[in-house]
């Protein structure tokens, strides 16, 4: 072939014909260019606390060792301090802006003994605390941080509490002078907790106030009081925790005046996450002791403090097991309001299944006025093996009816066994007490009970009884917009199904009930 006959054929095969009219030409794609620096690259910063003193062995103090390993990565930009296998007694750690404390598989943060003077002192708290002390003070705890920014705590490791107390001054005056907390953070953003384990974690295992962009993940607690507490939080995800706590609150938001002013805890999501009251370390260990169910034991509760209210949160897929139920708790002025629960299950409830109250306590600076609760929404709910001393309980105040309330969707199963006197209690007034069905005794109704109302929707609820019960199945009382459709439960002669007293615009489809 001669020369110019081989330079048309490679033309020829390098030639692309222009496109037709309305053809689409697939775009070409060049290789990436090789980068010019190896630094974009570079792993970040890493901080083995082993390289700044600490000896995990479980007999030295080593929070000092951990705070320096902190001081070191903050001052360099952030990065990750890493706790190794291993256990490191300590006092109080001091978390900072951009770095993230990783807890590794085998490592044990355990808090140490009151005696030790290892942690700080409760900080002052400027002014009157209308708060329990547990919300008042942060710097009593055994990791703690305070207006930061990209803080995490994460890894396979343990936080056990150890010499962390579980009880403190409940009235928020006067120093508490013990650490009572596992973990405390206040007034941050951009939060992560994940994956970490949690014993005995004292008053709070994890108490966050005022902190925004929250996310808590994939979280094991077992703990001897309140599980988690997000107070006055915002834009927060609460993910794929189990939470034990057979002594109190396992997942509580709240809203109080530990800020110093009314600051509402809104846009909060709770999805995929299981609470339980068995015997402290008994989740742990695979056994699952039922514990004795005290006044509050191992549930999901909003409140009670409430200066500041709840506003569009989403309780989901979420499990109950041996413990109270979901209470919604607004009684120190403050609003709750779109509210949305769904797709739950509840085995061996204590107490309730379902408890939506308002109340006048209204602890807070002179003026706080009764608050207001409306638009909550509880669909898909399956309860099982749930005590005869209360159905669901919806209340307001006279004057200050609950609206809105939507119940779609539920299977109750009690224990029953009422009898036709406990039917015809009188049953008190929440007004300025504290709100917790077991202080107001059994209740008249063993279904549902509501008074002071407007706006109350029952949809496909099924109501069952493991024994005859001879309260009524429902109870109404000061309500104005009834709708009951399609309630069904189990009629016994001489036995009235419902009572409904003082209420107006009721409309029944489908149900054995007689207004």
């Amino acid at each position: 072939m001669s020369m110019l006959k081989f330079i048309a054929v490679v033309c020829l095969l390098h030639y692309t014909a222009p496109p037709a009219p309305g053809e689409t030409v697939p775009p070409t794609f060049a290789p990436p260019a090789p980068p010019t620096s190896m630094s974009a690259q570079a792993p970040p910063a890493f901080y083995n606390v082993r390289d700044y003193g600490a000896t995990g062995d479980g007999k030295t103090l080593d929070n000092r060792s951990i705070d320096r390993a902190i001081r070191a990565c903050a001052g360099d930009g952030g990065g990750t301090v890493w706790i190794p296998s291993g256990i490191y007694l300590c006092g109080s750690i001091h978390l900072a802006s951009h770095v993230h404390l990783e807890i590794g598989a085998g490592a044990v943060l355990k808090g140490a003994p009151q005696d030790s003077a290892a942690y700080d002192p409760e900080e002052p708290f400027p002014g009157k605390a209308y708060q329990d002390g547990g919300h008042t003070y942060f710097h009593n705890s055994l990791i703690w941080g305070e207006n930061l920014v990209d803080v995490s705590i994460t890894g396979q490791g343990m936080i056990d509490g150890g010499g962390l107390v579980s009880f403190d001054k409940e009235t928020g005056e006067g120093p508490i002078g013990k650490g009572d907390k596992a973990i405390a953070l206040k007034s941050c953003s951009r939060v992560l907790i994940r994956d970490i384990t949690i014993y005995h974690g004292g008053h709070f295992a994890i108490l966050v106030t005022g902190c925004d962009l929250l996310t808590l993940d994939n979280l094991t607690i077992d703990t001897n009081r309140d599980g988690i507490d997000l107070d006055g939080c915002t834009n927060s995800m609460v993910s794929n925790c189990r939470i034990n706590s057979p002594n109190d609150d396992a997942l509580c938001p709240k809203s109080s005046y530990a800020l110093g002013r009314p600051v509402i805890t809104e846009n909060l999501s709770i999805v995929n996450c299981g609470v339980s009251g068995f015997k402290e370390g008994t989740l742990l260990d695979g056994t699952r002791v039922p514990a004795k169910a005290g006044w509050s034991c191992g549930r999901i509760k909003f409140g009670t403090e409430s200066n500041g209210g709840f506003r569009n949160c989403v309780v989901s897929n979420c499990t109950f097991n041996h413990c109270n139920g979901l209470a919604l708790e607004l009684v120190d002025g403050g609003v709750l309001e779109n509210i949305s629960i769904s797709n739950i299950t509840m085995t061996d409830v204590v107490h309730y299944p379902v408890y939506i109250t308002l109340g006048t306590r209204n602890r807070g600076p002179e003026g706080t006025v009764t608050g207001r609760v409306r638009n909550v929404l509880i669909s898909n709910l399956i309860a099982t093996g749930i005590d005869s001393m209360s159905g669901i309980q919806i209340t307001g105040v006279p004057g200050h009816p609950v609206e809105g309330i939507h119940l779609q969707n539920i299977v109750l199963e009690y224990k029953g066994g009422g009898t036709k006197a406990q039917g015809q209690r009188i049953f008190p007034e929440l007004d300025r007490g504290y709100p917790e069905p077991s202080l107001l005794g059994v209740n008249p109704a063993y279904g549902l009970f509501a008074r002071h109302f407007r706006d109350l929707e029952l949809s496909h609820i099924t109501i069952r009884a493991e024994k005859e019960d001879f309260r009524p199945a429902i109870i109404c009382l000061d309500g104005e917009g009834l709708r009951i459709d399609h309630c069904m439960m189990k009629e016994i002669p001489g036995v009235p199904l419902s009572r409904f007293t003082d209420v107006s615009g009721v409309v029944i489809e489908s149900s054995p009930f007689k207004n």
